[in-house]
């Protein structure tokens, strides 16, 4: 903080656009919505990478299973990245990767709606199985537009360090998804293809739909009045829907 914003609430200094840029600065409220928020992030990414290992091999072609690793490896290092953030915090660095089974996940036909389940704070639709290839390039294909619409937002988080990292890690999400876009080109083009992405579809976009979150939260209020959040759940799920569409209409699927 500046001398001119020095004397300020907190909260007025972070709702006009301010940022906070070392731990030694952040008050303990936000702190704890900060760290909420990092969790749930590093979490999702390594039970997505953890996720996205088991289908390498089943990946049709060369082409497919190196697009399948990459995934699996940057999803990790994007883990990773804020993580070390945590560690400013006090977070276990060393033993975080381990403390949790990433790759565990919930029967098919659960209902989780938009609830945390077991420990860790990996979004819902992260304790989904993935069931063969066109599942996992679907799940990749919506998972990774609604990752793009939310990074835009986490992008401009009130502490500096956290927003960097988004806006770093943002390119490299937007490549997943288009390799998932190319894969889900190669599938439709076939008749058995296109039945297995279209029932796919069917099972992931509500899954991915509810990752967005309670409309009217109070949790986003509170997150708004800290800089951490300036759009709404209802707003991202609307801009989401709207890129599926426009992602799924050409290939026949929406």
């Amino acid at each position: 903080m500046s001398e001119d914003t020095a004397t300020m609430p907190i909260e007025d200094y972070l709702a006009q656009g301010g940022q906070l840029t070392s731990p030694a600065n952040v008050p303990s409220r936000y702190r704890g919505e900060l760290l909420r928020l990092m969790a749930s992030f590093v979490d999702s990414e390594l039970a997505a990478s953890a996720g996205f290992a088991d289908t390498i091999n089943t990946a049709p072609s060369i082409t497919a299973r190196i697009a399948a690793c990459r995934i699996t490896l940057e999803k990790a290092d994007h883990a990773e990245r804020v993580l070390k953030l945590m560690g400013d915090f006090g977070a276990d660095e060393g033993r975080y990767a381990t403390q949790h089974p990433w790759a565990a996940r919930l029967p098919r036909d659960a209902a989780l709606g938009q609830a945390r389940h077991g420990n860790d704070m990996r979004l819902a639709v992260f304790h989904y199985p993935i069931e063969g290839w066109a599942d996992a390039v679907v799940m990749n294909v919506l998972q990774g537009l609604a990752a793009g619409v939310t990074l835009e937002e986490m992008s401009k988080v009130s502490y500096a360090p956290l927003a960097d990292v988004f806006r770093d890690i943002a390119p490299r999400e937007k490549r997943h998804t288009d390799l998932g876009l190319t894969g889900l080109a190669d599938l439709v083009a076939g008749e058995e293809g296109r039945a297995a992405a279209a029932a796919a579809v069917a099972y992931w976009q509500p899954k991915v739909a509810e990752s967005f979150g309670t409309m009217n939260s109070a949790r986003f209020e509170t997150q708004k009045r800290f800089g951490l959040r300036h759009r709404p759940n209802e707003a991202l799920l609307a801009d989401w829907t709207a890129r599926v569409r426009e992602a799924l209409a050409p290939l026949g699927l929406a």
